[in-house]
């Protein structure tokens, strides 16, 4: 038995879980798909100081036999009962409105998360299996249709040109973040790995990054309905096409939903956002917006990702949950709480411009 790990992310909620007593008992455990263990998923808990959650999952096993450490975190990150089931529903026919067309939306993304049964999670995948991951995904691009049909881009002998435009267009996911490093996910980098794109650049499919699979529905302005209905019929056409392959499906449980490695994204795995001009809520200060946005359950984010920081009045707003609502209800809410925000934004700057 290895020895009880020194966590050096004192707070996070594997310090919290992964007690001496769970790790005696699981320590050693190896799961059937892929051999992994729980020290390899709380890798990143062990190794740097500034993690909140701090675990990946290396398997679908990984959820089931070390649910003694997983179930509590999730549970907790969530904020879920240990009861609570989860309904995933695609249908872009029950969305109600859309964004205001007077609210100034510069562009609209919708991701997903997406893993097929029976291989590993990128953490714990072997190289076989992700090599089969991409084959199958070649296949199902090469069916796609009408305005999803496009081109793969494999990262390993990319050319630099085609390398730099797709690095230009930010479509191009890059090596070297700690936290996928430490957890496994570069190994055998870039071998089976790339990016599908259709022609619009409206649909996009990232291969073996921090998921299997990443599927991205995204537009200039503000059709949040019409980006999330081509988002479904994606997932559905490669879905199809997997399954019609291989005869698997994505993993998907009653529980947590649809799998991914980090347990932040289980349910969903759906971040939907846009990028918005708000000058009145900027004047008020990002306090004020991320306490109204908590009470609309959105998050606010700078325009350069999580950790980028701020660009003037322009914000990422999205869904703050992932597991315990429907793919529609979070959507609903996102376009929902950014038109009220940019009701309130208007009442705002009168205000401000009056005082």
């Amino acid at each position: 038995m290895a020895p009880f790990p020194e966590i050096k992310s004192t707070h996070s909620l594997v310090a919290k879980h992964v007690t001496e007593e769970k790790w005696n008992k699981l320590g050693d455990h190896k799961t059937a798909t892929s051999g992994f263990t729980l020290g390899q998923a709380i890798a990143c808990a062990v190794e740097f100081d500034d993690q909140h959650c701090g675990i990946y999952a290396g398997d679908a096993d990984s959820y089931k036999d070390f649910a003694e450490v997983f179930d509590p975190i999730i549970q907790e990150y969530h904020g879920i009962s240990a009861d609570s089931t989860h309904t995933s529903d695609m249908d872009a026919g029950k969305i109600v409105g859309n964004i205001d067309e007077d609210v100034p939306v510069k562009s609209t993304r919708i991701r997903v998360g997406r893993s097929i049964e029976g291989f590993g999670l990128s953490p714990g995948i072997t190289q076989e299996q992700r090599l089969e991951v991409e084959k199958l995904m070649k296949t199902a691009f090469s069916k796609l249709e009408g305005d999803l049909s496009g081109e793969y881009y494999p990262l390993l002998g990319m050319e630099e040109e085609v390398r730099q435009k797709l690095v230009d267009d930010h479509f191009l996911f890059m090596s070297g973040d700690k936290n996928l490093i430490a957890a496994g996910m570069e190994r055998d980098w870039p071998e089976g790995r790339g990016i599908f794109h259709n022609a619009e650049k409206t649909f996009l499919v990232w291969v073996n990054e921090e998921d299997q699979l990443r599927i991205i529905s995204m537009q200039s302005g503000g059709d949040v309905k019409g980006v999330f209905e081509r988002l479904a019929r994606g997932i559905k056409a490669v879905q199809d096409s997997v399954k019609g392959e291989s005869g698997k499906d994505f993993m998907l449980d009653e529980k947590y939903g649809f799998l991914h490695s980090c347990p932040t994204n289980l349910g969903t795995g759906m971040r939907a956002s846009v990028h918005v001009d708000l000058p009145g809520w900027t004047k008020e200060g990002l306090p004020a917006l991320k306490k109204r946005c908590e009470e609309l359950q959105l998050q606010p984010r700078g325009t350069r990702g999580e950790s980028g920081g701020q660009t003037g009045i322009t914000y990422d707003i999205s869904n703050k949950h992932r597991l315990g609502y429907s793919e529609v209800e979070l959507v609903q809410k996102m376009i929902d709480g950014v038109n009220t925000l940019w009701k309130e934004d208007k009442e705002l700057v009168a205000k401000q411009e009056a005082a």
